[in-house]
C-alpha cells in the first residue's frame, strides 16, 4: 500500500467524530444501488468494519436512515435486509447523475428561482434556507434563491423529504427569462452576489491535494500493492468526499466560473482514480456483499456507466 493511500485511510480512522449516516448514504449510492439497492445489515457492518466504524454506530445510523425514509426493512427468517425506499432510490439516482458525470452540464441560459412569497415561521424559514443551500442554491436577499440548472420538481421533492412539505405553500418556483446573449454583466454580478466561490474553491483545492498524490502513486504502481479491500475503502472515501463537495456546488456553467476554477480538475481526478479502483473494489464487493437469504447480489448491467466517456449531460 502506498503511503498516500495509507495516510488517507488512517486519517479517516483517526477522526474524533464520524458522520456514519452520511458515509452509509455514500456506500448505498455507490456500491449497493448498482446491486439492487438492498443489503443484509451484517454484510454492511462487515464492509465498514475496516474503517473502524463499530457495529452499534452502524446499527443506530441505519435505523435513523430508515426513520427518515431513505431505507426500509424486509425480514427474511431471522435476518433482515435494508432496502432503498422508492423516494430514497429517486434521491440516489438524481445524485448519481451529477456525481458520475464526466463534465458539468451545459447551461440553457435560464436561471431557476425559488421565491418565498408567503409567511414562514423563522425556524422553518431557516430550515428551508439551509436545505436549499445544500442543493447548491445561492441567495439574493432573504426571499430569493437562485440556481442555474436545478430540476425544480426534484428540489421540491427534496424539501418534502426533509420534512418541509408544509413550507411549500409559501414558495414560488419559476424560471427566469431566457438569456440569449453571451455572458452579461448582470449574470456575472448575480453569481458574485449569490455564492461565495472562494470557500468552495478552497474545498476543491483540498480535495485535489488529498487525492492527487494517491493517483500519482497508482499511476506508477499499477495497483500492484493495493488490496481489494483497500481499493474499496478508498473508493468509498473518494466518492463520499466528492459527493459532499457537490452538495455545496451549484455546478455553475463554465462561462460563469473563474478561469482557474478547480472544480473541473477535481472532477477529472475523481473520474480517473475511481476508474483505476473500480475493478479491485468490485471483486471485494463480490466477496463481501450478501443478502439476508445468503445470496450475493449481482451488478445491474442496465444502469448507466459511472463516469462515461460519452456523457449525455453535456451533449
Amino acid at each position: 500500500m502506498s503511503d498516500s493511500l495509507k495516510n488517507r485511510l488512517d486519517e479517516f480512522r483517526q477522526q474524533r467524530r464520524v458522520h456514519a449516516g452520511s458515509l452509509i448514504i455514500s456506500v448505498f449510492g455507490d456500491a449497493i444501488l448498482p446491486r439492487g439497492g438492498r443489503i443484509w445489515l451484517g454484510s454492511l457492518i462487515r464492509l465498514l468494519e475496516p474503517l473502524e466504524l463499530n457495529e452499534r454506530l452502524i446499527r443506530t445510523s441505519v435505523f435513523r436512515l430508515a426513520k427518515e425514509e431513505w431505507l426500509r426493512t424486509e425480514t427474511i427468517g431471522r435476518r433482515a435486509d435494508y432496502v432503498l425506499t422508492p423516494s430514497g432510490r429517486r434521491r440516489f439516482e438524481e445524485a448519481s447523475r451529477h456525481i458520475y458525470a464526466s463534465h458539468a452540464p451545459l447551461w440553457d441560459r435560464r436561471w431557476r428561482l425559488i421565491l418565498v412569497v408567503g409567511e414562514l415561521d423563522p425556524k422553518v424559514r431557516d430550515q428551508v434556507r439551509q436545505a436549499l443551500f445544500w442543493q447548491g442554491f445561492g441567495a439574493l436577499g432573504a426571499d430569493c434563491f437562485v440556481h442555474p440548472s436545478a430540476e425544480l420538481p426534484s428540489v421540491l421533492d427534496a424539501l418534502i423529504a426533509e420534512g418541509l412539505s408544509a413550507a411549500l405553500a409559501a414558495l414560488l418556483p419559476l424560471f427566469a427569462a431566457d438569456s440569449r446573449s453571451a455572458l452579461s454583466a448582470s449574470d456575472a454580478d448575480l453569481v458574485r452576489r449569490a455564492w461565495d466561490l472562494g470557500i468552495l474553491a478552497d474545498a476543491y483545492g483540498q480535495f485535489v491535494a488529498t487525492y492527487q498524490p494517491i493517483l500519482d502513486d497508482l499511476r506508477h504502481s499499477h495497483l500492484g500493492d493495493v488490496s481489494e479491500q483497500d481499493a474499496f475503502l478508498l473508493r468509498t472515501l473518494l466518492i463520499h468526499d466528492y459527493r459532499r463537495l457537490l452538495l455545496r456546488d451549484p455546478e455553475l456553467p463554465e462561462v460563469l466560473l473563474p478561469a482557474d476554477w478547480p472544480g473541473q480538475q477535481a472532477r477529472l481526478l475523481c473520474k480517473e482514480l475511481y476508474k483505476r479502483l473500480e475493478p479491485l473494489s468490485a471483486r471485494h464487493l463480490d466477496q463481501m456483499l450478501c443478502l439476508a437469504d445468503g445470496s450475493v447480489p449481482a451488478e445491474d448491467a442496465t444502469l448507466p456507466e459511472r463516469f462515461p466517456q460519452y456523457d449525455p449531460l453535456t451533449q
